[in-house]
């Protein structure tokens, strides 16, 4: 009863009260992509992200508790989603299977194009890509996202396969996963500095990507063995 309850208060529509604050929340958030995009991360306060949005430096901390959740404010789905990819797999499909088919969908870091033309999505592409790597904060608070997306995986495989807490398995096979996502964030960042164009990146990026997936399928036994 109380599953079929949540279930429910999670697909009834928002009231107005929620509404408003989703909004704001969004509004604070493109409010603040903009503004680093144009001068920087670094360069960018807090206050001037509120005073720009029209709303209290309060209210922006209520939303986002500090300025790197600003930038990253749509991680926490992508996490969701991950998760939910791999808990919701069908029966008989493994979880690199489960992977694969997330990780190769148009999302994430396939889904570089958006609106636009091709050199509007380039310089988008090369916009963000530029806010992320010229700021040390947020190249940090990255690296504990993803540290965080690895430790809740290796939690959920730990707990389909029974492993007990002091098995590495589980701890294995999400890093493994997750190396991978983050090998082809960093294949699409340094492509994009280099000058390539979204169409470019694209196809070198599923190739990357299908020969990744295809050695984690098969393993490490044979790679790279000394002649």
């Amino acid at each position: 009863m109380r599953r079929a309850m949540s279930t429910d208060a999670a697909t009834a529509p928002l009231g107005l009260r929620e509404r408003k604050k989703l909004q704001t929340r969004r509004l604070i958030a493109e409010t603040a992509r903009r503004l680093f995009a144009e001068r920087g991360f670094e360069a960018v306060t807090v206050a001037e992200v509120a005073r720009a949005a029209d709303v209290a430096e309060k209210t922006v901390f209520n939303y986002f508790p500090t300025k790197e959740d600003l930038f990253y404010s749509g991680m926490e789905a992508f996490e969701e989603t991950l998760l939910g990819a791999i808990r919701d797999r069908a029966p008989g499909e493994s979880v690199l299977g489960a992977f694969r088919a997330f990780v190769l969908a148009p999302q994430g870091v396939f889904a570089m194009e958006g609106p636009g033309s091709d050199r509007e999505a380039t310089e988008r592409l090369l916009t963000l890509t530029r806010v992320i790597t010229d700021s040390p904060a947020l190249m940090a608070r990255e690296r504990e996202v993803l540290g965080r997306y690895t430790d809740t995986l290796a939690a959920l495989v730990a707990e389909e396969t029974g492993a007990g807490p002091d098995d590495v398995e589980p701890w294995v096979v999400a890093h493994a996963l997750l190396g991978v996502h983050r090998a082809l964030i960093e294949y699409v960042r340094r492509r994009v500095l280099a000058g390539e164009t979204v169409p470019q990146i694209a196809e070198g990026l599923r190739a990357q990507a299908e020969v990744a997936l295809a050695r984690l399928e098969s393993g490490l036994g044979d790679y790279d063995v000394r002649r």
